[in-house]
């Protein structure tokens, strides 16, 4: 969270917090009712009038990397009689790490995502964005005033060339540009959360699988950054102690599409580690052999069970490379 005009009676972090908001009736501070979420106080003209059609709070918030924005939502939950009853969210790129001067200086070009459109109390409003260009923060426009429970802001992740140039780092990592393109199942928990930032606190922030009671196994598969080659796999199962996998079989695919990896031929993927056993609420950690290119990998649990983490460390091959700096380039301000 970088700054915002007021957050009299909530603080805007609230708009970032993991998980749904929450509320509790007859909860209050010395400054009213407690609320989960962002709540500015009530502008007023001189002389106690309402305010003018463009007084109007706002929030600026940086995102978690670099990305080409699909979709934001603006979710008022629990604000029944203290919501916005408009607003609108306006998108830029800021090279490093501007302070909120910075990103209002005339150096900074905003863009409007989301136009001006009304809000309801307590519903998640969900808009569409057409934006082929990167974006690093989001402003959040509420008109006049009121309360947002939760801000959310979808996209896919373009990462920095200049970050991974001649580097070992994660090739499966959200913030690197990896993502999901599969699974056989996510019932306790999204497979997203796997390939998330930092450590899973608890089983409810990792992967998890209902308790598979026909032939088979579970799985999940994972868009790389781009083409490259993986030296070490990190599986961890920290905090499934009664429920983590027996074993697991990791295999990798080498094809210009690695978000339709779902669709590819049984026989075009190959062994990176071949089925291995597993401990109960441990990091593994495995040095692959040889030196195979890939663009996406399938994770095989035998037969179900949770996965905190899956890391899997490498670097770009020269093609994969070139692959990034031309999407960076494409995608941004002005291209």
């Amino acid at each position: 969270m970088i700054a915002a005009s007021d957050e009299f009676f909530a603080e805007k972090e609230n708009l970032i917090k993991p998980g749904a908001a929450t509320f509790s009736p007859q909860t209050f501070g010395h400054k009213g009712q407690v609320y989960d979420g962002w709540e500015t106080r009530r502008r007023r003209r001189a002389g106690g009038g309402l305010p003018d059609d463009g007084d109007h709070d706002w929030v600026i918030v940086r995102l978690g990397a670099p990305a080409v924005v699909g979709a934001v939502v603006v979710d008022t939950a629990f604000f029944r009689g203290n919501y916005p009853r408009a607003c609108s969210v306006e998108a830029c790129y800021a090279d490093g790490y501007p302070d909120a001067a910075a990103l209002s200086g005339e150096l900074v070009r905003w863009t409007e995502i989301v136009p001006r459109s009304p809000l309801s109390g307590d519903a998640a409003h969900v808009f569409e964005v057409d934006a082929g260009h990167r974006c690093s923060h989001v402003r959040l426009r509420i008109y006049p005033d009121g309360g947002v429970a939760r801000l959310r802001v979808h996209g896919r992740v373009v990462p920095d060339p200049a970050l991974l140039a001649g580097l070992t780092f994660d090739l499966a990592a959200l913030q690197n540009g990896g993502d999901i393109v599969g699974c056989s199942d996510q019932f306790y928990s999204v497979p997203r959360n796997a390939i998330s930032p930092g450590l899973s606190r608890v089983m409810g922030e990792g992967w998890e699988t209902r308790r598979r009671r026909e032939p088979g196994n579970e799985w999940l598969m994972v868009a790389l950054t781009a083409r490259s080659v993986i030296a070490v796999a990190e599986i961890d199962t920290s905090g499934y102690i009664g429920n983590s996998p027996g074993a697991v079989r990791l295999r990798g695919l080498d094809a210009p599409a690695a978000d339709r990896a779902p669709d590819a031929a049984e026989a075009d993927w190959f062994d990176l580690l071949p089925r291995t056993g597993l401990l109960p609420d441990t990091p593994h950690r495995f040095r692959l052999a040889g030196d195979r290119r890939v663009t996406a990998v399938r994770l095989d649990v035998h037969p179900d069970g949770g996965i905190a983490r899956l890391r899997l460390h490498g670097s770009l091959t020269d093609d994969g490379l070139a692959a990034v700096r031309e999407r960076w380039a494409r995608t941004g301000p002005g291209s």
